[in-house]
């Protein structure tokens, strides 16, 4: 068995235009300071990070590691979650949409799109670079406003959307092979990938590609009443990257799932920060470690009470509790006796 790493801190919530929150050298000592030992890097924040000069130097990724480095930290992944977001937009949310992209291609899906695809396509190749093996992102959504649909989806409108999908992935995810990066999808509403039967849908068109993996945040899961502790079991193999998140779903006789258009102190279902809420993660931490997780727990704070500092450093201290130092030897080792094939034989009778 292999000992998760820990803690980790995904800084995209954290980013911003005061110190320590706005350049890499203050913020990674910030989060050093909180205990964090990796720091996970959204790479559509130019005060923190440059795609373009990771993609194409390497110099500049020695550079920026050394800074992690020298404030106690590591990079645990990148994450291209708002350009993953744009490989697949339907017209619906275009405009919402928008605010994600580079100004020169908005108002032009087409251009937003390839745009999209060569962001994610260059965080790949920065993550070579920076000597990394996974990557964060969304799949994108072509078929999301049909999840609950009244009239009903026409015949065949779901595959086709994830026949689109997958044709657009699908060369992102040779581009990642040819990197030795996985790409791990965060299930998560409002993406086509959004639980386990659409992501088994998104890997059959893509022939089970060996780069398309799992961010796992189970999170996302209590809010839909998904089993996310059965997930670990299925989906084991596939998991190559964990947010740690909370959450709670308090259903009333005036809401549920989805939410009666509320904010989010005042839904059925909220984020938490970690321990607030009702995942158990000792359960989860147990899950992975015994199937070999080796990758890090990452905590992605999302609160609708808590305040996002706060949040922070307790979620390192959260994380630190739940690792698991795994055991080199059994329990009781200390009872065993010595035997060999014979002394086997003898005892079931079969000498």
């Amino acid at each position: 068995m292999k000992t998760i790493k820990g803690p980790g801190l995904f800084l995209a919530q954290f980013a911003g235009d005061a110190a320590p929150f706005n350049s890499w050298k203050s913020i990674t000592k910030w989060a050093a300071d909180c205990g964090y030992k990796g720091v996970q890097v959204p790479t559509w924040d130019g005060r923190l990070f440059d795609l373009e000069k990771a993609a194409t130097s390497k110099t500049y990724c020695d550079e920026i590691v050394g800074v992690a480095k020298e404030n106690g930290v590591v990079i645990t992944e990148l994450s291209t979650h708002l350009q993953g977001q744009l490989v697949a937009v339907h017209p619906a949310y275009d405009e919402a949409f928008d605010g994600f992209a580079a100004d020169k291609v908005k108002g032009n899906p087409k251009a937003r799109q390839e745009w999209a695809v060569d962001q994610v396509k260059k965080a790949l190749t920065a993550s070579k670079n920076l000597g990394l093996t996974e990557m964060a992102s969304f799949s994108g959504a072509l078929c999301w406003p049909y999840v609950y649909p009244w009239p009903q989806r026409p015949a065949g409108l779901a595959e086709t959307a994830f026949d689109e999908l997958a044709r657009r992935w699908l060369p992102i995810l040779d581009h990642a092979a040819e990197c030795g990066v996985d790409v791990c999808y965060e299930i998560h509403p409002g993406e086509d990938i959004h639980d386990g039967v659409t992501f088994e849908m998104f890997l059959e068109r893509v022939k089970n590609h060996t780069r398309a993996n799992m961010l796992y945040d189970p999170s996302h899961y209590v809010l839909q009443c998904l089993d996310y502790i059965d997930h670990i079991d299925i989906y084991h193999e596939r998991i190559k990257m964990f947010h740690v998140k909370d959450a709670e779903f308090n259903p009333t006789g005036r809401q549920g799932v989805y939410g009666g258009y509320q904010s989010w102190v005042n839904r059925a279902g909220r984020f938490r920060s970690p321990g607030d809420g009702q995942v158990d993660f000792g359960a989860i931490f147990s899950k992975l470690t015994a199937y070999d997780f080796s990758g890090w727990a990452v905590v992605e704070w999302e609160c609708c009470l808590k305040h996002p500092e706060d949040g922070a450093r307790e979620g390192a201290e959260f994380v630190k509790n739940h690792i698991i130092r795994v055991t080199e030897k059994a329990f009781d080792d200390f009872a065993g006796g010595g035997t060999d094939e014979a002394a086997n034989r003898r005892m079931l009778g079969i000498a």
